[in-house]
């Protein structure tokens, strides 16, 4: 059973998402939050698998819960996935820079969330490639602000990359392309395992929480542009 926290101020929202959720025979909605300082209090009480936590909240934000939860080493096994209205929230960038696993927009179809929320919860990529391109050009084209990080791509030097193969650059591209482990065995000719196994040491060596901090670093270190389709 995968357990869920779903935090957003809108009543509606919520109880949509929890009902759309508890039809589902492996995914149980375990608690509710209003607001950013409810979710960090649930995510501790209920440790649950993944956290749909809205980015606009009264009170503490989204992006300050996530980075509360991302930050506790005992909360180290809960995926936070940020919600948002709009692509190019100016809090997508900060969310996955805290340490969310992903984001998803709001009037994302529901068989895509619980898609996303599988996917999560096993430790997959929660990336929309096209969206992330464009939110992270944004940002490292300087349009971002003082919440969202840094606004440069100078803030993450490409020589942070020397401790990897030639191999594990292919692999970490593809990652920023939002491919998964299988879509990059087939696309370097290798076996899903091997590929986990690549990802597994790019995140060892790169000190990346998981797969969206991965995508982070190869925007940020210049290995793949945001107007490329790798």
């Amino acid at each position: 059973m995968i357990r869920v926290v779903v935090a957003d101020d809108q009543p509606l929202i919520r109880a949509g998402i929890k009902l759309l959720l508890d039809h589902e025979p492996d995914l149980a909605v375990v608690g509710e939050a209003t607001d950013g300082r409810e979710a960090i209090a649930l995510v501790r009480a209920e440790r649950p698998d993944v956290a749909l936590i809205d980015i606009r909240m009264p009170g503490l934000d989204g992006l300050s819960a996530t980075a509360a939860i991302t930050a506790d080493p005992d909360l180290a096994d809960v995926h936070v996935v940020v919600l948002t209205t709009f692509g190019l929230d100016e809090y997508v960038y900060g969310a996955l820079r805290a340490g969310a696993a992903g984001f998803l927009l709001k009037d994302t179809d529901p068989e895509q969330l619980l898609r996303a929320i599988r996917l999560v919860a096993a430790g997959e990529a929660l990336i929309d490639p096209a969206v992330t391109r464009a939110v992270i050009s944004r940002f490292t084209d300087g349009g971002g602000s003082a919440l969202s990080g840094p606004t440069s791509r100078e803030a993450v030097a490409p020589e942070r990359l020397d401790v990897l193969t030639a191999r594990e650059k292919e692999v970490l591209a593809l990652v920023a392309a939002g491919r998964s482990n299988s879509e990059i065995g087939q696309d370097l000719f290798i076996s899903p395992a091997t590929a986990r196994t690549h990802v597994g040491r790019l995140l060892s060596k790169l000190a990346a929480r998981d797969r969206a901090q991965l995508v982070m670093i190869a925007f940020e270190t210049g290995l793949v542009s945001p107007g490329s389709s790798t």
